[in-house]
């Protein structure tokens, strides 16, 4: 493999190793980045297996941090980033399906054997360029396979998320699920409730961000068990019909499947606000008497309740607050586009100029692309948007409140009221400049005040 500029994290990590080396013990990269270099895909990190206990690696370098010594895990600070530098061992029993009771420092085959995926199981020796491969992960790899080391079963129960990183890999890499570790997933997919809410919450943003079809990933999920055990809101979407002439794609699983596929630079907001979007369908739906007697299909309220639902989800999964206030946001309000050509130009510009912007407008481009296919008011936005782009969005407001102060208005709600009509009507361009917004302000004051 080539050679790491220096300053570069790989350049650092192989310096690591070098030191390790030089101090006699045996030491190689492990794990995803040996896995993403094989690929061709930059590594996120280098994680560093060797045979020096955590003791002798705090001896080596000057600044290390005990993340985990009993189980044989340091972390090495080195260029300002920290690396994780394990001694090689094996795990004994697991008691809480998440990490062993108790760890034996070992060989590097033993180390391998432990770990969850073959294709993950692999070591690279930076300074010998040479990859050792005790699992068949190489072969894996090159057949595009996730396949669990050992007994699927014992590594599912070891560690129940395991279950749900095998279909992240299968999602992000585009890999099949091998058979004998599919089935176990399907047969142990109820231990996954088990697991803390922050575990499974980072596994599911991670597939819907990283994998090039989150939607089939989400088809996934559902096809091997897990949806119903961590997101069962989302799972009940599936086989809840939709009116054919707005949804000629089928039900709200496969609508919400396709347009997750459809996103672009997805972010955690965007991702889950897509996910959600219609989580309120399934309970509001309801056959009512259309045109000419003919039963259809609605969700009244539909937004409304997806927002209450999907509150509730992000608050399970321990969602940071931001997040999930932009989220129940766009979700709530995803419906309003079907009106934006109809709006005032101010309500636009408050439209435009929220920060959940961009996150609605890409939500409602995938939610036509995979329904009726009118992106009639996605155009009309852009043009809008364009239209502003010299200008602020949202621009101060030229009338404050101690300006109506200053016009006799009492402290209370009607500051509040006249606040808005002068913002509207700024925002409107009804006039061009702050003394003849408050002119009219002041001439409105006094024909109300006038009325009999």
């Amino acid at each position: 493999m080539n050679e790491p500029p220096p300053n570069d994290p790989k350049a650092t990590a192989l310096a690591i190793v070098q030191t390790l080396v030089q101090a006699g013990f045996q030491t190689f990269w492990a794990g995803g980045c040996v896995r993403d270099m094989l690929m061709g895909r930059p590594p996120k990190d280098f994680d560093i297996a060797t045979g020096a206990t955590p003791d002798q690696v705090a001896a080596l370098f000057p600044k290390t941090l005990d993340v985990g010594k009993s189980f044989g895990v340091m972390q090495v600070v080195a260029d300002g980033r920290p690396f994780e530098v394990a001694t090689f061992r094996r795990d004994i029993s697991y008691a809480d399906g998440r990490r062993p009771d108790s760890v034996q420092f070992s060989q590097p085959e033993e180390d391998a054997r432990r770990r969850d995926f073959t294709i993950n199981g692999l070591f690279y020796d930076p300074v010998a360029d040479q990859v050792i491969d005790y699992v068949e992960g190489r072969k894996d790899l090159a057949a595009r396979v996730v396949r669990a080391i050992g007994d699927p079963e014992s590594r599912f129960r070891e560690d129940h998320l395991r279950m749900l990183r095998a279909v992240r890999f299968s999602a992000v890499l585009g890999f099949e699920i091998e058979g004998r570790t599919r089935k176990a997933i399907r047969d142990l997919a109820p231990l996954l409730a088990s697991v803390s809410a922050e575990r499974i919450r980072d596994e599911l943003v991670r597939l819907l961000t990283e994998a090039p079809k989150p939607g089939q990933g989400l088809v996934l999920l559902r096809e091997v068990g897990l949806l119903a055990v961590v997101l069962p809101e989302v799972d009940a979407m599936a086989g809840q019909e939709q009116p054919p002439e707005f949804h000629p794609e089928g039900d709200v699983f496969t609508h919400t499947a396709g347009m997750l596929d459809r996103m672009e630079h997805p972010t955690p907001v965007l991702a889950l606000a897509v996910l959600l979007h219609d989580v309120g369908k399934p309970p509001t739906a309801k056959r009512v008497a259309g045109p000419g007697g003919k039963e259809r299909i609605r969700f009244d309220g539909h937004a409304s309740a997806g927002a209450e639902t999907a509150q509730r989800i992000l608050q399970r999964l321990r969602m940071p607050l931001r997040d999930i206030e932009a989220v129940v946001h766009c979700i709530r309000n995803h419906m309003r586009f079907m009106d934006v050509q109809k709006m005032r130009r101010s309500t636009l510009r408050r439209l435009v100029g929220a920060p959940t912007f961009p996150a609605e407008l890409e939500l409602h481009r995938v939610d036509c692309l995979c329904s009726h296919g009118d992106l009639g008011n996605y155009e009309f936005l852009q043009t809008f948007v364009r239209e502003l782009r010299d200008e602020p969005a949202l621009p101060a407001p030229w009338v404050t409140g101690d300006d109506l102060l200053a016009l006799g208005i009492p402290e209370g709600p009607r500051v509040g009221r006249w606040l808005k009509k002068a913002y509207e009507a700024q925002l409107e361009g009804r006039f061009g400049e702050r003394e003849t917004l408050l002119a009219w302000v002041k001439e409105s004051l006094a024909e109300v005040d006038c009325e009999p």
